[in-house]
Parts: C-alpha cells; structure tokens; sequence
C-alpha cells in the first residue's frame, strides 16, 4: 500500500488506524512499519497543530468555567486571546468566543433590567437565552477541536 487509508497522497509519518486490523499502525511517510498499538497513538508530528486546537477549544469552554468561578464569562476567552494573539487560529477562536461573551453579558444584563424595572414577565426568555448560550458555546468548541474555524451567529464585532 503506497499511503496510508483515506489519504488522496502521500501523508507524514505518524500512527494511523491499522488497514489489517483494530488497532494503530505507524506509517514512516513512505510504507507502513510493524510497529502496532492498541493504545491511543502517541504524540506525532502533528503535536503543535493538536495544541492548537486544544487552545482554541479552551477559549470557548473556558466561559463556563469563568462564569461558575467569578461570574464573568468572558474572562477565560480573554485570557486566551493574549495569551495567544501571535497564532492566528488560536487568536481567531479566543477573539469569537471574547465576543460573543461580551455581547450575551450586556444582552444578560439588559434583560434582568427589564426584569426588574418593568416588571416584564421576560423569565422564559432568560432562561432560554441562557440555553442558547451554552447550546453555541458546545458547538464552537466541537469545531475549534475539529480545527475549523467558527463563527457565532449572533455577536457583536467588539475586538477585531
């Protein structure tokens, strides 16, 4: 077998799923080795991209941890957008997430005004804006751990 399955080329060495079996099998970047593995491979070449990704996930997912710890979800996207702004996948990922938290908070907080100034009955509106929140949050974090970039479709543009 001249590459490796589900590849159009030649791709770099590292673990790939086993052609003849279950487990893992290591590709050199020109044949398949008789190394196996029925662990989960080890680190390859590809271990920045994979960090990465595990940044860009941490931007979206740190807001719930930011939230339950100080109440402030857009502290943990913020942190990773400086921490990250010289990598631009990382950096975009940080940014959306940073965004989209600044808009929900002041969103949050317009509506427990209008919760308690006028009265509205607006409960089922929070609560489902909070779903909402959570539910958008999930979705961009399975992308940023799929290295795809995301959007969220309802934020207001305050870093670019």
């Amino acid at each position: 077998m001249a590459s490796p399955p589900g590849s159009a080329g030649p791709r770099r060495a590292g673990w790939y799923p086993d052609p003849e079996g279950s487990s893992w099998r290591y590709w050199d970047g020109a044949r398949w080795t008789g190394a196996r593995s029925s662990a989960i491979p080890p680190a390859g070449p590809n271990l920045e991209r994979d960090d990465l990704r595990s940044w860009a996930l941490a931007a979206h997912l740190s807001a719930l941890l930011s939230i339950l710890a100080i109440g402030l979800s857009f502290i943990g996207p913020l942190v990773a957008y400086l921490a990250n702004r010289d990598k631009p996948f990382v950096r975009d990922h940080a940014r959306e997430a940073l965004n989209f938290n600044l808009s929900f908070l002041i969103c949050l907080a317009a509506l427990l005004l209008l919760l308690i100034v006028a009265e509205l009955p607006l409960t089922w509106v929070l609560v489902g804006s909070v779903v909402g929140w959570l539910a958008l949050i999930c979705v961009a974090a399975v992308k940023a751990g799929q290295g795809e970039e995301y959007r969220y479709p309802v934020s207001i543009r305050f870093v670019r």
